[in-house]
């Protein structure tokens, strides 16, 4: 049975510009199609902020369609300057191949369980780019280009109002590359779709206009909504830094963690754009949105869906476990992988040798600014180690504090955590 792939999407809030809507919604109805999406290798993991683009290429592959993931490693030389203030810094041949190589693996986990995996290819832009002859290039794709209409595009006017960055020629170019990107696996693999970030409409849109301009024919661009967090961060980006999908640049529990601290605002939106989950389900969540207590299931069934699909059961499980024995106060069923997940970057860590007590570990940790005010939290009952409450001042640590032999888990208060770890 065909799928309104068109109309789902647009349900589920994932089309932000789209081209030719009637005409491709009638070509998806008819026929199963080849489409492509382009990542630059920039750095060595795909952040949240990719995950969009991702479902939406995971939504046309369960329906059938083929798709074509490029990795940009011909065009991550230049970079894009797609609304950047200013010019990239330039990166070196072999960062961008190791970095492509480690996105490769990561695409291919994100999809590999998917039952239309072998509908989906990986290909490399610095391929056709290696072997390109520059007067060929100018000559022949160069000449479809007017500067006129180039300089009118957005991105490209805000940093040429900028008198202190400008845009180099290189920058220049890459809307002229990434549209040739298009018209090549357009020639050679059949694509008719592009879809992006809505940051690339103007790239997308010189790719539609440079294919009907060499082959007379007509193909498609579809551009998802960029998403910004409450706090007027690019979404995915936190105080502490960019939220991964490398589960060792960012561990499966904060990665879990970013998703159950959702805003209520954001909370549905989310539910629809990232996960699978029926819309029924969704619905029933937000009908009763005035309850507190499927509120939290809402945030939860979000963390799950998206740890899930991003990690895999396996460190979902643990994300999960970690979240429940800290938080209900019952350590017992965590495991060794666990806690290295805390210490990667799930809590505030302190490296304790054996002569520390329990008050330096409290001033150690930046729990106290001092051994006196470490004490008197102690006497106040306020202090946790494995949450069992400790009244002794004096306090040293024994063996049996020490799970799995280095770990323990120091608290003051209801929400203040650490994790100590011993040498």
């Amino acid at each position: 049975m065909s799928v309104d792939l068109i109309s789902k999407l647009k349900s589920r809030g994932l089309i932000e510009n789209i081209t030719k809507v009637k005409e491709l919604s009638k070509i998806l109805l008819e026929k199963k199609i080849k489409v492509y999406c382009g990542f630059d290798p920039t750095a060595d993991s795909l952040h949240v902020g990719h995950l969009l683009p991702l479902i939406c290429l995971k939504r046309f592959l369960k329906n059938g369609h083929k798709l074509f993931i490029l990795i940009g490693e011909g065009t991550g030389l230049i970079g894009d300057p797609s609304f950047k203030r200013k010019e990239r810094k330039p990166n070196s041949v072999s960062y961008l191949n190791a970095c492509s190589k480690k996105i490769e693996n990561q695409l291919f986990n994100f999809f590999k369980k998917d039952k239309k995996f072998s509908n989906f290819k990986i290909v490399n832009n610095l391929n056709w780019y290696k072997n390109l002859y520059l007067l060929d290039f100018l000559s022949n794709i160069g000449k479809s280009f007017s500067v006129n209409s180039m300089i009118n595009k957005e991105f490209v006017k805000k940093r040429i109002k900028r008198v202190d960055q400008g845009i180099s020629f290189s920058e220049f170019s890459y809307n002229i590359l990434q549209a040739y990107d298009y018209l090549y696996l357009h020639q050679r693999k059949g694509t008719v779709l592009q879809i992006g970030g809505s940051d690339q409409w103007g790239n997308i849109s010189s790719g539609i206009n440079l294919i009907k301009k060499i082959t007379k024919k007509t193909v498609f661009g579809l551009t998802l909504p960029l998403l910004v967090s409450s706090n007027g961060l690019k979404f995915g980006k936190t105080e502490n830094g960019t939220i991964w999908l490398d589960s060792k640049k960012t561990s499966s529990y904060k990665f879990y963690q970013f998703w159950i601290n959702t805003s209520d605002h954001n909370l549905y939106d989310f539910l629809r754009k990232f996960t699978f989950l029926k819309s029924t389900e969704i619905d029933d969540f937000e009908n009763k949105k005035n309850f507190k207590k499927y509120i939290f299931l809402a945030k939860k069934k979000l963390a799950e869906n998206v740890t899930m699909l991003v990690h895999g059961k396996e460190k979902c499980d643990s994300a999960k476990r970690i979240t429940h024995s800290i938080f209900f106060d019952n350590l017992e069923k965590m495991t060794e992988f666990d806690f290295s997940q805390l210490k990667q970057d799930g809590l505030p860590t302190v490296k304790l040798s054996k002569s520390d007590d329990l008050q330096q570990a409290l001033v150690k940790s930046g729990l106290s600014s001092s051994r006196g005010q470490a004490r008197n939290m102690i006497l106040s009952n306020a202090v946790y180690v494995n949450h069992i409450k400790e009244k002794n001042v004096k306090y040293k640590f024994f063996c049996k504090d020490k799970i799995f032999g280095k770990y323990a888990l120091l608290r003051r208060g209801k929400k203040s955590y650490c994790l100590l770890c011993w040498k």
